[in-house]
């Protein structure tokens, strides 16, 4: 029986430094819808086993034991004190792709994505502890980071559309599946729908997984994937076939690898960066409507339990996607069903907590992962392109002027050219174009301050009172 908690008080914990240890049935109690979800949302996280295939060259087994090292990562954030469901970077993946492309699939590919995990994990932590990250954010001009997001939409999208893509290969059930997974995900009638319908309440409450199970249909009745052999019993990753493609077995990367990473580890950093505050708004938004719960909201702990995942992830399991702080479409379904109140959902944690350790159980359910097994594909394909349009609406939303669309709009169309050295391109024209076209001299900068405060600080005081006799 799980310590209940005061009302108005956060959820019990031992404290442990700058962590806050929970563990289920202890300082929260189990959720059974989250359990529910857990058992087919957790078929995402097994989605990053054609990259692993296809960009470091490991075979099935051993991909399929990456992927038990991501699911103990998965289980840090509510284990820490994060009320944030953890995920990938998910749109810095076009990115990381591109720089994987100029190494050799095999151990050279391994040592590359060490150096970039590496460095993740280094930013993270650098900037968690001093806390400087909301401030190094702030010095990256809005029209590179801007830029920086479309253009990972740009490639996600052109990575799955261009001849010889899975467009070509499974063109019916991807349209479809993603056409019904935007629809349920962004489709302003569909939300109105939502308001007065329970069955689409409940549709919408599982995010991308129905778009998912219709293309997964569709694709085995056209043909376009082969049917599932179900076995039955317990999947063996196999750890020893695993080893062979870490950093302790392939050599460490050079220092060119490491040189080669950073403009790619600092994007992924400004997007994981957008991901946690989009993540502190959707628990402030919940927080407010459950008054019996205080939410802590902690930048340095997100920070210091993120670097700890990427560091397990460098040393055990090299991962394209990196380790990010926020699953968007899982964390906004479990604070949903939060904001329903304690019956529905004690704790946040309870939620989140319980959604990946029934992932992590999933993985060894052998008849779930072999009827998923031929359709992984797609599911790193409609997460792909989800994750193209939330990035093109979110980076087209943050630009402000003619002069910040101009330069995003070529940071993003150089970001996005087939070239590993795009993203290091992407990031000298972004602030060569910044400095050049949008960065006004220092007569205009002291006009602006002007106006916007007034001629002196006596004016914006009568101007103040003047409002208040108002």
């Amino acid at each position: 029986m799980a310590i209940k908690r005061p009302y108005g008080a956060e959820q019990p914990y031992w404290p442990a430094g700058p962590f806050k240890i929970r563990l289920p049935f202890i300082h929260y109690r189990w959720e059974f819808p989250e359990m529910i979800q857990g058992l087919f949302m957790f078929v995402v996280s097994l989605a990053m086993i054609p990259l692993l295939e296809k960009y470091l060259g490991m075979p099935y087994e051993a991909a399929l034991a990456f992927c038990v090292v991501a699911g103990v990562a998965y289980l840090l954030p509510a284990l820490l004190g994060v009320p944030l469901v953890p995920g990938w970077i998910t749109p810095a993946i076009p990115v990381v792709l591109l720089y994987l492309q100029a190494f050799e699939p095999g151990p050279q590919a391994v040592q590359a994505m060490f150096a970039l995990q590496l460095l993740v994990f280094i930013i993270f932590l650098f900037l968690g502890v001093t806390g400087l990250g909301s401030k190094l954010v702030r010095i990256i001009p809005n029209s590179l980071k801007s830029g920086i997001i479309i253009g990972a939409g740009i490639a996600a999208m052109m990575g799955e559309l261009k001849s010889g893509g899975r467009i070509d290969a499974t063109p019916i059930s991807l349209l479809i599946g993603a056409l019904v997974s935007a629809y349920i995900l962004f489709s302003l009638s569909f939300k109105n729908i939502v308001e007065n319908n329970k069955f689409a309440k409940m549709l919408a409450n599982f995010g991308m997984i129905p778009g998912l199970f219709v293309a997964m249909l569709i694709g085995w009745a056209v043909g376009e994937y082969p049917l599932p052999v179900i076995e039955w019993g317990i999947t063996k990753p196999d750890f020893g076939l695993m080893t062979q493609y870490l950093v302790f077995n392939v050599g460490m990367p050079s220092w060119d690898m490491f040189l080669l990473a950073i403009p790619t580890a600092i994007i992924a950093y400004v997007i994981a960066f957008g991901d946690i505050l989009v993540g502190f708004t959707l628990c402030r938004r919940v927080d407010e409507v459950r008054p019996d719960e205080k939410i802590e909201l902690d930048v340095t702990r997100v920070h210091l339990v993120t670097a700890m995942r990427n560091g397990l992830h460098a040393l055990l399991a090299p991962w394209p996607g990196l380790a990010g702080p926020l699953w968007t479409a899982a964390h906004a379904t479990v604070a949903e069903r939060y904001a329903l109140g304690r019956k529905a959902m004690d704790s946040i944690y309870s939620g989140g907590g319980t959604f990946w350790i029934t992932g992590l159980i999933a993985i060894f359910i052998l008849p779930l992962v072999t009827m998923f097994k031929p359709v992984l594909p797609i599911a790193l394909s409609l997460t792909l392109i989800l994750t193209a349009y939330i990035c093109i609406m979110v980076g087209m939303e943050e630009l402000k002027n003619s002069a910040e669309r101009g330069v995003a709009g070529i940071v993003a169309v150089t970001l996005a050219m087939p070239d590993p050295k795009s993203t290091v391109y992407a990031v000298v024209i972004g602030v060569v174009l910044y400095l050049l076209i949008e960065r006004p001299n220092a007569r205009q900068r002291a006009k602006d301050d002007k106006s916007l405060i007034g001629d002196t600080t006596e004016d914006y005081i009568h101007q103040d009172k003047a409002d208040k006799a108002n």
